[in-house]
């Protein structure tokens, strides 16, 4: 019996649920869970994780699973790995949906590019006045010691996991984000370099926009390494396409 477990609760896997459903294959939608209200694919759902490898293999096992989908955030490396190897081991196929990252922006040249959190707020401090963190509420443990003092903007979607630096201002909001609303934020804020990562996708691109508009330095941290030798697709027709493949008669 067909089963298609689609990982993530990004854009794409539930771009992926849609047309997987719209086809009539079975399919079970995992979520991890970091979001209090996540937006939900259709079809049926999970949340939360299955205990690393182990707990993952089993779970393909149990519900007889014919196809993983590795739908993740770009920056979920743990999670893809853990698929990497479970689906290895249960000689599952897997497929990687991943948005397309921002290296073939237009103004990618410009940017400061670094491989982690803690180089980047170094290429922050280097430029100087009020940094703006859209890194996610997971990174910002990397800059609080440091930058206690700081006057810092974080844009996150839920509350910071721990308490932040008095000097530090919280806007708590979801995407798409229009330029306008993006430069009008930076000019009240005045701030004087953007810290993102390399998610890519379009309901968060606009800041880039706006940062060359106003002239503000963007320092980008790069994706993390996935696992080798897995197939890869970069929008849910594709991945559907693929899971056909893999699933059809």
């Amino acid at each position: 019996m067909t089963h298609v477990l689609i990982l993530g609760g990004t854009a794409e896997a539930r771009d992926l649920a849609a047309v997987l459903e719209a086809k009539g294959v079975p399919l079970t939608s995992s979520l991890a869970g970091r979001v209090s209200q996540p937006r939900l694919p259709v079809g049926p759902v999970r949340i939360g994780g299955f205990g690393g490898v182990e707990g993952l293999s089993q779970w393909l096992r149990e519900h007889e699973v014919s196809a993983v989908v590795d739908a993740t955030h770009p920056f979920a490396a743990t999670m893809g790995a853990h698929a990497a190897q479970a689906c290895s081991s249960m000689r599952v196929p897997l497929l990687r949906l991943a948005r397309p990252g921002w290296v073939q922006h237009p103004d990618a040249a410009s940017w400061t590019w670094v491989g982690d959190h803690v180089a980047a707020r170094e290429a922050a401090d280097a430029v100087g006045g009020t940094p703006f963190v859209t890194t996610g509420r997971q990174t910002l443990h990397h800059h609080v010691e440091a930058w206690a003092e700081r006057p810092v903007l974080v844009r996150l979607v839920e509350p910071p996991e721990a308490p932040l630096p008095d000097a530090w201002t919280v806007l708590r909001s979801r995407g798409p984000f229009a330029v306008a609303d993006e430069e009008a934020i930076m000019r009240e804020h005045d701030v004087r370099v953007l810290l993102t990562k390399d998610s890519g996708g379009r309901f968060t691109e606009a800041k880039l926009d706006a940062a060359r508009h106003l002239g503000v330095p963007v320092v980008v941290v790069s994706r993390p390494a996935r696992a080798e030798g897995v197939a890869e697709a970069s929008d849910a027709v594709a991945a559907a396409a693929w899971v056909e493949d893999q699933v059809g008669d």
